[in-house]
């Protein structure tokens, strides 16, 4: 294990956001190892990304919902 500066995708309801936090990882499979206090900080921001509370996020982009993969639909 060592530590490392990584990113964590969160999803709340129809939100998602991403985070950099430390963490141990597995230098042999990538298994990420969070602090307690990480991972109740990532239980406050999915609980906000749930209830639409995003003030003091910065939003990034935009994200897309495609219903499948079908080239000709696609166009």
């Amino acid at each position: 294990m060592v530590a490392k500066e990584v990113e964590k995708l969160l999803r709340g309801g129809l939100n998602t956001a991403t985070v950099r936090v430390s963490a141990e990882v597995c230098l042999q499979c990538g298994e990420r190892l969070y602090s307690q206090e990480t991972v109740q900080c990532f239980e406050r921001i999915r609980d906000k990304l749930k209830d639409d509370d995003v003030a003091g996020f910065q939003p990034v982009g935009q994200s897309f919902s495609v219903p499948s993969c079908d080239l000709e639909s696609l166009g």
